[in-house]
């Protein structure tokens, strides 16, 4: 990996909104660092984004794992928490090891990143936590989701506290209408549409717009950044 210059890291950017946010910064001539969990994947995404792009394989949910997978990045002044992981999980029938698993991964994998890369953050760097919307809107299963997202929030706080005057924020999107996962599920997307307010669906530019946007402005801070179209609103 070239240690020269400085990196924009995106953890989850094997795929789905991390990977084009990735893509985002491959194409402006940055250099990129892609994470996800399988090394394979990860090596194939970071080809295919670009001679820039190196990528590195750990999984959040084991975090003792992590630091030494970062061991060998140089300075970083980008950072996306982009990862995410599903479940359906409700209280009447409860998965204590898919609850824990998920809990580790964004809450407890997300601040390792952090504390790992914490020596190698540039006094500029600024850094984004990818939420969602199940916060503000939980359905039957969201449980472990919805706290999470709530959570996601109280890491941007504290670490805005402890970290400044590196930044900290952020992003909450809705349902993505391109999304890898999202795309196939055109009835429900049709329904997610009558119902917002702009009449038009999110994109995952519009997502990597924002992202951008809370990475690159450097009045951006301590900031939740909802990101459905008022969808969250009705």
């Amino acid at each position: 990996m070239r240690m020269d210059e400085h990196t924009v890291l995106v953890i989850g950017g094997t795929h789905g909104l991390g990977r084009d946010l990735a893509r985002h910064y491959a194409e402006t001539g940055r250099r990129v660092v892609v994470t996800g969990r399988d090394t394979e994947r990860a090596a194939l995404a970071a080809k295919e984004l670009g001679s820039s792009v190196d990528g590195l394989a750990f999984d959040l949910s084991q975090p003792a794992t992590i630091a030494p997978a970062l061991a060998d990045l140089g300075s970083i002044d980008r950072l996306a928490l982009a990862a995410l992981d599903r479940d359906l999980n409700t209280v009447k029938d409860y998965d204590i090891e898919a609850a824990i698993r998920l809990v580790t991964l964004k809450l407890v994998g997300y601040t390792e990143v952090v504390h790992a890369l914490f020596p190698r953050l540039t006094p500029d760097a600024s850094i984004l936590l990818f939420g969602g919307l199940a916060k503000l809107r939980p359905y039957p299963g969201s449980t472990t989701i919805t706290t999470i997202n709530h959570g996601v929030d109280g890491l941007v706080r504290t670490m805005a506290a402890e970290l400044a005057p590196i930044r900290v924020n952020a992003l909450h999107p809705g349902i993505v209408a391109d999304s890898p996962f999202w795309a196939p599920k055109t009835e429900a997307l049709e329904a997610t549409k009558a119902k917002t307010p702009t009449g038009r669906l999110v994109l995952m530019r519009d997502v990597t717009d924002a992202a951008v946007f809370l990475l690159e402005n450097p009045s951006m801070h301590g900031t939740e950044l909802r990101i459905d179209g008022g969808w969250s609103l009705t």
